[in-house]
């Protein structure tokens, strides 16, 4: 049987939200009948009792699929596994599992890809989280956008859906630091945005901390922009001419008068200063060099243990 729309959902300790959320899919699949579903559950080593229900679920109902993978990969790469099953399903909706982004919205994206996109993005109208949060997401959009090769839609995450022939060009991309939102932007044909009301987590603690949203915002940064490393290059630029333009200017009293030059504290400062900006750069190159290294590893993204079906 063609499967219309398949959703797929990386859940990591959702005990809380699970029933919740297994409710609100069951209700699509009977609201809308001529769609046929699939619900790709992929559980990213969750330590709570979400993988039993999960493994439950998808044995005991034909629209689910599980996923179990063998460790705790990340989001990212949950993700990816989920789209490495998929590849003979008409559209995927990608979509976390604490229902902040509505499931139900799944029939809107439908109808947009069948006006002729390939891609359809939500656009977050209005968050229900922290002003710092949301301050911070504002900042890095834009700051991204400006400094990227390429567009990426501003206040938009991975919560989308896409047609069979991004999935495959997606799976095909060997990356192994994942920033899918900006890989989704960077493959291109037509794509839309979709303007919504994200809702507040439905149950239990968030679990993306501050740490991994860092992470995941240098995902984004060093694997879609050479601006970093161009900034590095202006600013060592900056430094020698100052240090040039210093040596000339002592050089020449020492030359032209009898005056010995001083400043011993400018002179710390100076050295503790290019000092500083010397461990800034090794640490914009380490950022490049191990994304290097782990790539050629070419180890696998990820490893599942089972799939239930």
């Amino acid at each position: 049987m063609k499967i219309n729309i398949a959703f797929v959902i990386p859940l990591y300790n959702e005990e809380d939200v699970f029933e919740a959320l297994i409710g609100r899919l069951k209700k699509i699949v009977v609201d809308h009948k001529s769609l046929a579903f699939k619900f790709i559950l992929v559980d990213d080593g969750s330590t709570d009792a979400t993988k039993e229900l999960l493994l439950n679920t998808a044995t005991n109902s034909e629209h689910f699929k599980a996923l179990i993978l063998s460790r705790n990969f990340g989001h990212q790469i949950a993700v990816t596994a989920g789209l490495s099953v998929c590849e003979d399903y008409e559209t995927v909706m990608i979509i976390d599992g604490d229902l902040q982004d509505p499931p139900e919205l799944c029939i809107d994206f439908y109808n947009r890809l069948n006006e002729g996109y390939d891609v359809v993005y939500g656009i977050r109208k209005k968050r229900k989280e922290s002003v710092v949060k949301r301050s911070s997401y504002y900042m890095f959009y834009r700051l991204l956008n400006r400094i990227s090769g390429i567009h990426l839609p501003e206040d938009s995450g991975d919560f989308c859906m896409i047609t069979n022939r991004i999935i495959r060009i997606m799976n095909a991309m060997p990356e192994q630091s994942r920033y899918l939102r900006g890989m989704r932007a960077w493959v291109g044909f037509k794509q839309i945005g979709f303007p919504y009301e994200r809702q507040a987590r439905f149950a239990g603690e968030p679990k993306y901390n501050f740490k991994m949203l860092a992470g995941l915002a240098y995902n984004g940064i060093f694997n879609f922009s050479d601006y970093p490393i161009k900034l590095v290059t202006g600013l060592g630029a900056i430094g020698v001419s100052v240090s040039i333009i210093y040596f000339i200017y002592n050089l020449a009293i020492r030359l032209l008068s009898d005056e010995v030059p001083t400043g011993f504290t400018a002179l710390v400062f100076l050295i503790i200063l290019f000092g500083s900006i010397q461990l800034v750069f090794l640490g914009v190159l380490g950022e490049y060099i191990i994304r290097i290294f782990f790539q050629s590893k070419n180890r696998p993204n990820f490893l599942i243990e089972k799939i239930i079906e």
